[in-house]
């Protein structure tokens, strides 16, 4: 029985040795041409939305990007990738703390004349579908597609304080979202679904003129009420 007891703590600590640690690619990834966007010690290759620099909200703790609303509020706004991207394949881990609110947005075109990341990139919601104040809508919920799309029987985020794992891919327009592996969205954009869905969204205003004409931009995480973290941030071109 002892030696049983042995066998199975060295099984036990071999996996935990071999687990590939957060915010690195492995041999495959490499291979496959897998690149970080977030090296878990720096903000390097991100900006806050029309700016040059990361603002103070923002910070690396623990191997984890922090959104923390605690720190100074000129340090404030969405962060976006330094670069631009297309046909795509993205996975990123997401926690938030209890009621609070995040996105993450894509699409972004980075121009003065547009005075928030939102009003041209779609987004993938990241909320605490339980107590954060943006729960009334269903396509509200974590995982669905803000205001289009989704409800209650895909968005099953993990408990606060778990990290949710999420798979965004864009592919000529084409998007499938997942969230802990449940499909929560798929669809084309600029078709006659998207185009109805849409109209029947906050983005029919006449403020949302420019709102997903176009497939290609920046990446963005939204700074919201609340705090999040985020990690293993890392996107594979298609």
């Amino acid at each position: 029985m002892k030696k049983a007891l042995i066998f199975t703590a060295f099984l036990l600590l071999g996996g935990m040795m071999m687990a590939q640690k957060p915010n690195t690619l492995t041999k495959k990834e490499k291979k496959e041409g897998w690149k970080l966007l977030f090296d878990g010690q720096t903000t390097r290759g991100w900006h806050t939305y029309l700016r040059d620099t990361v603002g103070a909200k923002w910070q690396v703790r623990d191997g984890a990007l922090v959104f923390d609303p605690t720190q100074p509020a000129s340090g404030g706004g969405d962060i976006v990738t330094n670069d631009e991207y297309e046909n795509f394949e993205l996975h990123l881990e997401w926690k938030v703390a209890k009621g609070s609110n995040s996105g993450i947005i894509f699409d972004v075109q980075e121009n003065p004349k547009y005075n928030a990341t939102y009003l041209t990139g779609p987004e993938m919601q990241v909320l605490d579908n339980k107590d954060a104040s943006d729960n009334k809508k269903q396509n509200h919920l974590a995982g669905c597609l803000y205001d289009m799309a989704g409800d209650s029987t895909v968005s099953k985020p993990k408990p606060i304080g778990e990290w949710n794992q999420v798979r965004l891919i864009q592919n000529k327009g084409h998007l499938t979202f997942y969230l802990n592996d449940i499909k929560t969205f798929e669809g084309q954009i600029g078709s006659e679904e998207w185009n109805n869905m849409v109209a029947n969204s906050k983005f029919r205003n006449k403020m949302f003129s420019d709102f997903a004409k176009v497939a290609k931009g920046k990446i963005a995480l939204q700074q919201h009420p609340g705090s999040s973290e985020w990690r293993n941030i890392k996107i594979l071109l298609l």
